[in-house]
C-alpha cells in the first residue's frame, strides 16, 4: 500500500509539474508577478462572489462563481482568447463574472498575438456576448433594445480596454525598438569617429617619423662623426658626445611617441633602472625618479651647474607619477636652458610623508635668452594636466630673487586617474 500511495503521490506531483511549466511561460513569472497574480485572482474572486450575493446568488452559486473568477483570472495570459469568448458568453447569464470581464478584455488587448487572431477573437466574443444577452424569456418588441444594450456594455468594459492595452503596448514596443536604434546609432557613430581618430593618429605618426625621424638620424650620425674628429678638444668633445646621446635618446622617445600615436597604447619604460643609469641595455632614458639624476648629469656635461638633493626616505611611486615626476624635472631643465641660460639650476627631491615633491629652481639669469629660442608655449601647462590626472598638482611661476620655480606634488602608490579635460 505505501508503494502505491508513493507512486501515486509521485504521479499528482508530475502533473502538477507538468501543469505549472506549460501554465507560467519559462522567464516571465517572476516572485514579484506570481504575487501579483494571485492577489489579482483573490480580489476577481471576492468581487464576483459580492456581485452575485447583491442580485439574490447564493449558496453553491458564490463559491462556483468565486473559483471561476480565479481560475480564470490566472489563465487569461496563457489562454487569451478562449478566456476572452468563455468569459463574453458568461456574463450575461452570470452577473457575478462582470468584473472578470473588464479585466480579460483589458489583458487580450494585449497577449493575442497578432492584429488578425485578435479582432476574430473580440468580433467572436462580441457575438457571444449578445446572443447569450437575449437568451431567456423577452418581449419582441425589446429585442432591440437587449441587444443596443448588450452592444454598449460589451464596447465599454471589453473592447475599449483591450483597444487602449493593445495601443499601449504597441506604442511601448515602439518606443523600445526607438531606444534600442538610438543607442545602436550612438555605438556605431563612437565607432565611427574612434576610427576617423585613429587613422588620424596614424597619419599624424607616420608625419612625425618621417620628418622628425629623419632630422634626429642625421644628427646622430653628424655628431658622432665630430665627436672622433682629432681636431676637437676635449671639452668640444664631450659637448658633442652629449648633443649625440641627446639625438639618440630623443629617436628613441619618438618612436614611443609614434606607437603611442598609432596603437594608443604606451610603451613600457624603464623605472626600475638602478639609480646611476641614465639608459636601459636598449638605450631608452630611464623614465622615471630613477632617470632623473642622468638627466643631470647630461646638464652638468653640457657646462650647467645643477645641483641634486634628496630628502626623506625613499618610497615607490605609482608607473604614472613616477613617470609624471621625470617629465616635470625635464621639461624644467629644458626650460631653463632656454630663457634662464648660464643660471644655477637647484633639483630638489622630496620623500614627504603623504606625497613626493620635486621643485626645480634656476636663479636670475646672467644672460639674456637668444631671440631664437623655439618654443611650443605648452610645456608647463602640459605638465599641470600630467600631474592632475595622477592625482596630483603641479606649479610654474616666478620666485624670489627674480628666479623662476616648478614644483610638483605627486601621490604616492595607486592613486586614481583623474578625468580628463575636455
Amino acid at each position: 500500500m505505501s508503494k502505491s500511495g508513493d507512486r501515486s503521490s509521485h504521479g499528482i506531483g508530475a502533473r502538477l509539474a507538468a501543469w505549472w511549466a506549460w501554465f507560467a511561460v519559462p522567464g516571465q513569472w517572476s516572485g514579484r508577478r506570481t504575487t501579483g497574480e494571485l492577489a489579482l485572482a483573490g480580489v476577481l474572486a471576492l468581487l464576483g462572489a459580492g456581485t452575485e450575493d447583491l442580485l439574490g446568488g447564493e449558496g453553491w452559486v458564490l463559491a462556483a462563481v468565486a473559483a471561476g473568477s480565479a481560475l480564470l483570472s490566472l489563465v487569461r495570459r496563457r489562454l487569451p482568447a478562449s478566456v476572452l469568448v468563455l468569459t463574453a458568453g458568461l456574463a450575461p447569464l452570470v452577473p457575478g463574472f462582470g468584473p472578470l470581464l473588464l479585466v480579460v478584455g483589458w489583458s487580450s488587448g494585449r497577449y493575442i498575438a497578432g492584429a488578425g487572431r485578435a479582432l476574430a477573437a473580440f468580433i467572436l466574443a462580441f457575438v457571444v456576448n449578445v446572443g447569450a444577452s437575449l437568451i431567456g424569456p423577452w418581449e419582441g418588441s425589446r429585442l432591440l433594445t437587449i441587444a443596443l444594450t448588450a452592444t454598449l456594455y460589451y464596447l465599454g468594459t471589453t473592447l475599449a480596454p483591450g483597444l487602449a492595452h493593445r495601443y499601449w503596448t504597441q506604442r511601448r514596443t515602439l518606443l523600445h525598438a526607438l531606444q534600442e536604434r538610438n543607442a545602436q546609432l550612438l555605438r556605431e557613430r563612437t565607432m565611427v569617429v574612434g576610427q576617423a581618430r585613429l587613422r588620424e593618429r596614424q597619419r599624424i605618426a607616420q608625419d612625425m617619423h618621417d620628418s622628425l625621424g629623419h632630422q634626429l638620424a642625421l644628427i646622430a650620425v653628424h655628431t658622432g662623426a665630430l665627436e672622433v674628429d682629432r681636431e676637437l678638444s676635449e671639452r668640444q668633445r664631450d659637448v658633442v658626445g652629449v648633443l649625440r646621446n641627446a639625438s639618440v635618446t630623443a629617436m628613441h622617445e619618438l618612436r614611443e611617441v609614434v606607437g603611442i600615436l598609432r596603437d594608443g597604447i604606451e610603451a613600457p619604460h624603464g623605472t626600475a633602472a638602478a639609480p646611476g643609469g641614465t639608459a636601459d641595455e636598449t638605450g631608452r632614458a630611464a623614465r622615471g625618479i630613477a632617470g632623473i639624476e642622468g638627466l643631470v648629469e647630461a646638464a652638468r656635461t653640457a657646462g650647467t651647474s645643477v645641483g641634486l638633493r634628496r630628502s626623506g626616505e625613499e618610497r615607490s611611486l605609482a608607473p604614472a607619477a613616477d613617470h609624471a615626476a621625470y617629465r616635470i624635472v625635464q621639461e624644467a631643465l629644458t626650460n631653463a636652458y632656454k630663457y634662464a641660460p648660464g643660471a644655477p639650476i637647484g633639483v630638489d627631491l622630496r620623500y614627504e610623508p603623504d606625497t613626493f615633491v620635486v621643485e626645480v629652481l634656476n636663479e636670475k639669469p646672467t644672460e639674456k635668452p637668444a631671440k631664437d629660442v623655439v618654443s611650443g608655449g605648452q610645456g608647463l601647462t602640459g605638465l599641470a594636466e600630467r600631474a592632475r590626472l595622477v592625482g596630483g598638482m603641479c606649479h610654474a611661476g616666478p620666485a624670489d630673487g627674480g628666479g623662476f620655480r616648478v614644483a610638483g606634488m605627486l601621490p604616492y602608490g595607486a592613486a586614481p586617474l583623474a578625468e580628463a579635460a575636455p
